[in-house]
Parts: C-alpha cells; structure tokens; sequence
C-alpha cells in the first residue's frame, strides 16, 4: 500500500441536480444519472481519486450500523485498490446531502453530525492505525471530526505519521485541524474554507490575508500551505515563497463539488514520486482539481487527464 486516508467522519453521501432549485417547492430529479448515491468523507473521496490514479489506499475512520455498512460495501465495489479497515461504532454513520444547480450555478451542502465516539473506540483506532503506518509512505488526513474526537487528536495522528518518517498531508479546518497546524504535525496543510473564510480565530477577507495565513502555517512547521482563495484560484506557500495559481477559464461553483479532494490527491500523487518537490506538487494539484471542475459531481479523472490541465492556469510570485 501507498496511501493510509484516515477519515474520521465518513458518510453516505447523496447528490441530487436539480434546475432552478428554490425553497418551499416540489422539486423532480429529470433522469436517474441525476441522483447519486456513493461512500464520503474528504479522506474516502482521496482513496477514491487515488484508485483513478492506479495508486492503492488503505481507508480507516468510524463507521456504524446500516448506513456505515452500505458505506464500507460500496467503497469496496468501487476500487480493489481501496483496502477498508474501519473501526464500528454504535451510533449510525452520517448522510450527507448535496443539491447541485447547474441553472443558478449554486451548491447546497446539508451535512449531518456523525456518530458519538468513546474512548475505547479511540483506542481500537490507534492500534489499528499504528499498524497501518508501517506498510504506507504517506497518510490523508481530511475532513469533520465526529463528536467524541479530543482536540489534539489530528495533531497525536499526524505527528506519529511524521515521526515515522510518513509524508504527512491534511484537509480540514477547525480546532482539531489547527490545533495540528500549528504544532507542525503535518507536511502539508490545506484548510477547508468551503463554509467560513476564517483561519486561527482571523477572518480571511482579502489576498494579503491568505498569504499571511499560509505563511504562518509554513512558519508551524508545515512544509506547504494551500489556501483556495475566492473559485479560480489558490495561494501556494512554502519555505521558498508564496505564488497565486490562476485558472484561465472560468470555473462555475456549481461544479466545485471534489475539486479540494483531487487537489489533494494530485498533491500526493506527485510527492510519492518526488519527495520534497512541493511546488510542482501544488501544480499536480491545482491541474487535478480543474480537470475535476469540468464534471458536475465527483468524478474518477485519471493521470492522463491531469496531464492536459498542467497548463491550464497562470502562476505568479506573491512573496
């Protein structure tokens, strides 16, 4: 195995189009294709993407009752590059609703809790995890943490990967997340700013904002930052510097859904192969996630996909 994905909070996610979407009315989805029903969670879309990438993955995270189920039997279906080794919990696993209007160009999200998790399925985890390090180079941590889930435990996950000498990259946001960020557990951070353009308690409002964010996340001891700055584009910072990728086409919002995950994946796709090359690993990255944004949902892209994106967006020095 290549890559551990740890997804604490994996659901079932729905996807439904639907036209000209409004509040208060009865909505009918025009063809089956439109409703999408498929395994979540930041970490689970990344193991995902990766299979399309021919690299093979090991998912871990919580799962329970019929739901959690459904969850870790589709997967399964999906990929036989995505091994499961998830640990059962009482309560059910979550379901995520997502409502896509190519129409109005919008994405409604609806995202449930998730399963209360104790202390002795904490433990269960770790045992398992720690046995899982030793057969990956790199390990994904991404996406909402379920309730039980102490704060400094991104940061006992990723500094154990770091420690062992794993490639360490994360996609989240909130305490957990930063509490990590700025102990330097991860080798690469990307917070999630999908829902509020906040970052260690300070709003996000302009560019220089978000450079000084990824700076400081560089300065924790990351070794990149990536920050999504308004929908096409992104900030890049490293030791080296920081740079703004810009696409060249317009991206519609209504296409965002997976885009973050397949820059993710790009981003570790590359470094399996060339440790340390993090610049260009931004750019497999950003070529991932605009080959993702031609597709309505999540979608399987491949390297050869990814290829013809490597040129599709301008770069430019910030700092």
């Amino acid at each position: 195995m290549r890559v551990l994905t740890v997804t604490l909070n994996p659901a079932l996610d729905r996807e439904l189009v639907v036209e000209n979407f409004t509040i208060n009315n009865l909505h009918r989805v025009k063809n089956q294709k439109y409703s999408i029903m498929e395994p979540g969670g930041k970490g689970i879309n990344v193991s995902l993407i990766l299979s399309g990438f021919g690299i093979p993955s090991i998912a871990m995270g919580f799962i329970g009752g019929y739901i959690g189920a459904v969850v870790e039997s589709r997967l399964r279906n999906l990929s036989d590059l995505v091994t499961t080794n998830f640990i059962n919990v009482e309560e059910e696993t979550r379901e995520n609703i997502t409502i896509i209007d190519p129409a109005s160009d919008t994405i409604t999200e609806i995202n449930s809790q998730g399963p209360f998790v104790d202390k002795r399925d904490i433990d269960k985890f770790m045992k398992r995890y720690l046995v899982s390090l030793g057969r990956v180079n790199a390990v994904v941590i991404s996406g909402s943490v379920p309730p039980g889930i102490p704060e400094d435990f991104y940061y006992l996950l990723g500094n154990t990967a770091k420690e062992a000498g794993k490639l360490v990259v994360s996609e989240s946001i909130g305490a957990c997340f930063e509490y990590a960020v700025k102990r330097g557990a991860f080798t690469v951070a990307r917070p999630d700013l999908r829902s509020d353009q906040k970052l260690f308690g300070q709003d996000l409002e302009d560019l220089d904002d978000y450079v000084e964010a990824g700076k400081k996340i560089v300065e924790s001891g990351a070794k990149m930052a990536i920050l999504s700055y308004e929908i096409e584009g992104d900030v890049i910072a490293t030791e080296e510097g920081v740079w703004f990728f810009k696409t060249h086409e317009h991206v519609e919002r209504s296409h965002l859904l997976g885009t973050g995950d397949s820059f993710v994946a790009g981003v570790v796709e590359h470094l399996l192969k060339h440790p340390h090359d993090y610049l260009n690993a931004a750019k497999r990255g950003m070529a991932a996630a605009i080959t993702e944004a031609a597709y309505l949902g999540k979608e399987r892209i491949t390297l050869d996909d990814v290829e013809t994106n490597l040129t599709a967006f301008d770069i430019s020095r910030l700092r």
